[in-house]
């Protein structure tokens, strides 16, 4: 389907410069799109930390995302649990707050970890576990920034959340930009050759479905736009919702992961850079696709 090419082209735009978005295959669409579709219970999991002069923040790029995934799937009748860490836990309300309200919010407690989560997806039995900008862990056992740098320090350990879901039943979706994200594991080859740092840093816990994007919060548009097109209900958020989001996130004391700083940009992007590509991507569900009624997407 021409649509799928597009999103993939668009959402593959490499803005970091990173090299994993170009690299990366396209995912099979027809087999995500029906996966979604039979979405009943879902768990996302994000919040990547930033190490702000001895300070960790979340970062902005996760958050977003995530809510945008949680909306998107809310609409299509899905019970949905966002679940981080201390760390990016305001960053996580304040996107959801913003853009799916109602929607649960877990945090993590920093011990006993598995017990809790292992509680939780037994209670939760989630159809569906997600994970979008999550660290996972490398080769060597430990997590890695985008400069291979170890950051076991700042971050609670998840990367026993996609076994766990899987035994559970659940297909796992696995979302990132650079490889050392929770899930990549299944182009572990493409991080090592294509990113810099990739043979420390690419992660090697692999999931059912690994979407990566220039940016991993523009799959939650990615998600958005499959569902919108499957279903005919009008999913994307507008530009303005998009500040509002990212405003929320930066206000709970967000910062961009690339530069460290408390603004409105995701990945050293700025917001206007990212309002256009989901221009972009209404654009080209408009002019392939129509709803029911005959109207354009």
């Amino acid at each position: 389907m021409e649509f799928y090419s597009q999103l993939h082209t668009l959402l593959c735009h490499d803005a970091t410069g990173r090299g994993l978005a170009q690299a990366a295959p396209a995912p099979d669409f027809g087999a995500l799109t029906g996966s979604l579709l039979s979405v009943k219970r879902a768990v996302i999991l994000t919040g990547f930390p930033v190490n702000c002069g001895g300070v960790f923040r979340g970062e902005t790029d996760g958050p977003g995302g995530a809510a945008n995934l949680a909306r998107a799937l809310m609409a299509v009748d899905c019970r949905v649990t966002l679940l981080t860490d201390a760390v990016s836990l305001p960053m996580v309300r304040a996107a959801a707050s913003c853009l799916a309200p109602g929607t649960k919010v877990v945090c993590l407690p920093p011990e006993e970890t598995k017990v809790f989560a292992e509680s939780l997806l037994e209670r939760l039995r989630p159809t569906h576990f997600f994970t979008i900008e999550r660290p996972g862990k490398g080769a060597d056992g430990h997590f890695h920034n985008m400069h291979g740098v170890v950051i076991d320090s700042m971050v609670t350990d998840t990367d026993f959340l996609l076994p766990l879901a899987r035994r559970l039943g659940a297909v796992t979706v696995a979302i990132g930009d650079g490889g050392n994200e929770l899930g990549m594991g299944a182009l572990s080859s493409l991080i090592k050759a294509h990113v810099t740092h990739g043979a420390a840093l690419a992660a090697v816990e692999a999931a059912d479905f690994t979407l990566v994007s220039g940016v991993s919060n523009w799959w939650g548009w990615g998600v958005e736009a499959l569902l919108s097109a499957a279903t005919g209900q009008r999913l994307l958020p507008s530009p303005a919702e998009e500040f509002q989001l990212l405003s929320a996130v930066v206000a709970a004391g967000g910062v961009d992961g690339c530069t460290r700083e408390s603004a409105l940009s995701v990945d050293a992007q700025s917001l206007s850079e990212h309002q256009r590509l989901l221009c972009r991507i209404g654009d080209a569900l408009n002019e392939s696709l129509l709803l029911d009624d005959g109207r354009a997407v």
